[in-house]
């Protein structure tokens, strides 16, 4: 597949093209003023995570609704609003962005803000196609930005602790197999309400649609596009990249070479085109794989990641991580998660702003769990098995 290959040349040099940019930009100011563009749930959740620093100032607020712009004004009254990033982007007072916008307006708003001089907050998945991921860690690079993805176990405390206890001294022994798993994700169930059931006023459909072919209003398609693959890719790009990238950092391994899938829409015939169940299988290089298990159906096991390894296994959330060593006797060992994810992977954005070094969720990663993810789409999509070149990084000929 011509144009996914991420040349390793990106990383290097990085740091030193970003602390010129930086200086050019900023100068000496340590004030983070910053523009969201997207204002619903998510970006207005990920607005008060930024705005809990002392040194951020919401400036701007981007989207296509007025009613959630309204909603993202109450904590930040003073901000300008705009229903095309674009015009946000042109405010040369904001050095930093938050994007939180549905997946398919990821990547232009990204290359946009990046292009613009902005550093950029943006939320995972990265992309909604794989070969759009070489493009934004392009323009992150050739303009010297930090770029942070929003993949905050990444900054989890428990999360690096595991990995450094557990992982990183060979505790596991051999892993070759990594389970993870989501069931009953309810936030994809999501009813439009009865305001949204006739096109409001203030709601620019033509603008959310954007890059995606044209159809009538749909509030449905509005209020829950990630069940259709038009706007996102359902559970597998929402959730499994979240997983993924997990199994990324803890093993040093970033590029499958294979992946299979199966699944469908087997009970939520509500005219959704995203699986509402879905498997999806990994293969990596090192010679171990990566399985996905995801329903829409409430599930006893709610979600998690499973390492399995010769010598024990290695169960962990988002709540808790725990060691089981093989053997009969052995006692597990349980730990509790400390702090906030998203506030840690927020302030390791904001401490990148002023020393230049790349984030903990950076442009690269973020490309590549979503990389991942997307195979396990395709292979779903095409009912096939998909051979990844992981040198190249492209899809080999069927």
């Amino acid at each position: 597949m011509p144009g996914t290959f991420v040349r390793r040349d990106f990383l290097r040099g990085a740091a030193a093209l970003s602390a010129l940019s930086y200086s050019r930009v900023q100068g000496a100011s340590e004030k983070i003023v910053l523009g969201v563009i997207g204002c619903g749930d998510r970006g207005r959740y990920d607005m008060e995570n930024f705005q809990a620093q002392p040194e951020v100032s919401v400036a701007a607020l981007c989207d296509v609704y007025e009613e959630r712009i309204n909603l993202a004004r109450k904590p930040a009254a003073d901000a300008r609003s705009f229903t095309d990033h674009r015009k946000l982007l042109e405010m040369k007072e904001l050095n930093a962005v938050l994007i939180a916008t549905p997946d398919h307006w990821h990547a232009q708003c990204a290359i946009d803000a990046l292009n613009a001089g902005k550093d950029v907050y943006i939320e995972k998945p990265l992309t909604l196609k794989i070969e759009e991921g070489p493009e934004i860690v392009k323009a992150a690079r050739l303009n010297g930005r930090i770029c942070q993805v929003g993949m905050q176990q990444r900054s989890g405390r428990h999360y690096l602790q595991a990995k450094r206890e557990y992982i990183d001294t060979g505790r596991l022994g051999k892993i070759t197999l990594v389970r993870t798993w989501w069931h009953g994700n309810g936030y994809h169930l999501r009813r439009a309400p009865a305001s949204l059931q006739s096109q409001p006023a203030n709601l620019d459909w033509a603008r959310f649609l954007g890059p995606v072919r044209w159809r009538d209003y749909d509030p449905q398609q509005f209020f829950n596009w990630r069940a259709y693959l038009d706007f996102g890719g359902g559970q597998v790009t929402d959730l499994f990249t979240h997983w993924i990238d997990v199994v990324h950092m803890f093993l040093g391994q970033e590029i499958p070479k294979s992946a299979v899938a199966a699944g469908g829409v087997y009970n939520y015939k509500d005219g959704r085109t995203a699986p509402d169940t879905i498997n999806v299988l990994l293969e990596y290089p090192a010679e171990f794989t990566a399985t996905f298990e995801a329903t829409l159906a409430p599930g006893i096991w709610g979600d998690g990641i499973e390492f399995c390894g010769a010598q024990g296994r290695l169960l962990i959330d988002r709540a808790h991580f725990e060691f089981i060593p093989a053997g009969r006797n052995e006692k597990p060992v349980l730990v509790k998660a400390e702090g906030s994810l998203d506030a840690d992977h927020v302030a390791n954005f904001l401490e990148c702003m002023k020393t230049r070094k790349l984030p903990n969720g950076d442009v690269l990663v973020g490309h590549r769990s979503a990389q991942a993810s997307h195979l396990g789409n395709l292979a779903y999509v095409q009912k096939r098995r998909i051979d990844f070149d992981p040198v190249r990084e492209e899809i080999l000929p069927f």
